[in-house]
């Protein structure tokens, strides 16, 4: 008897193994849950095994706390809890390492971030500093033109002289009147008889003598070709040649048609019809 209750024992173990293997095999569902089983459940599994060894196995725990630590199963956790705690575990585990995997791409976002604000505002700061060094530049082009301006008039004006060093405008140039055929063609300086008349520039005194109703009349041409016509002149100093700027080169007298010692001046460009000699002298840099 003793002998087929071993033989049932085996069969038991058997049927229990091979409906586990077969269970695992043909269905993914969940693992096959045991009730607890010790050597005493197992009949004839205590003579198949015999002796110590027996008593041995007997004190074991039960099949179902397999899998467990020492220390879950002196604390009396079963496979369940364990299994359970171990899930759990393994969650915390997962969701601490979304949460750090979240923290590191927000984190990398807000560098990005910082990294392009950082240089939108770099590219506004040099642009702003490219705008104000072409501001200043052309500032500072301005003021170079302006002073190169200022010298060249200052030349310009040291180069030139007015004809005379004392007088009144009396006549100016384009004014009508029963003193002229048409309109007066000059400007008047009214000073005493005698008073110096000056060369308004270096040139050469192309002709000098008596002029009919201008009176003795020397002309003066500069090199550019234009011509200044000194009329009414009471003496002529220099007849011929070259002269320089504020040389003497006659003196204010009342010759020819006119009504008092005057000089009448006339600019003509390049030998041609009169401009306003105020204007001329303005744009030498000297104003009458």
């Amino acid at each position: 008897m003793a002998r087929s209750g071993a033989v049932l024992g085996v069969g038991v173990i058997a049927a229990v193994g091979a409906g586990g293997m077969a269970t695992a095999k043909d269905s993914p569902q969940a693992p096959l849950s045991l009730p607890d089983l010790s050597v005493q459940d197992v009949p004839g599994l205590d003579t198949l095994v015999g002796g110590s060894d027996a008593a041995a196995l007997a004190n074991r725990a039960p099949l179902t706390q397999a899998g467990l630590t020492a220390e879950e199963a002196a604390g009396g956790t079963d496979a369940g809890e364990a299994l359970r705690a171990r899930i759990m575990r393994q969650a915390e585990r997962q969701q601490t390492a979304a949460e750090e995997s979240d923290r590191l791409a927000a984190e990398q976002s807000a560098r990005a971030k910082a990294a392009e604000a950082a240089s939108a505002k770099k590219a506004k700061a040099d642009a702003e500093k490219k705008k104000a060094e072409k501001e200043a530049e052309r500032k500072a082009a301005e003021e170079a033109a302006r002073k190169a301006e200022e010298k060249r008039l200052a030349e310009l004006a040291a180069s030139y002289a007015l004809p005379l060093s004392s007088y009144t405008i009396t006549s100016s140039f384009g004014a009508s009147g029963s003193l002229w055929s048409s309109t007066h063609t000059g400007q008047d300086f009214a000073a005493p008889t005698g008073t110096p008349v000056k060369a308004v520039h270096g040139g050469t005194i192309t002709e000098a003598g008596w002029a009919g109703s201008y009176g003795y009349r020397i002309i003066l041409t500069l090199d550019d070709g234009t011509e200044i016509w000194y009329n009414h002149l009471s003496s002529m100093t220099v007849t011929s040649g070259k002269v320089t700027t504020g040389e003497t080169i006659g003196r204010v007298g009342s010759t020819g048609n006119s009504t008092g010692p005057h000089l009448h001046l006339e600019v003509r460009p390049g030998g041609g019809d009169p401009v306003d000699p105020a204007a001329w002298f303005r744009e030498h840099g000297k104003n009458i």
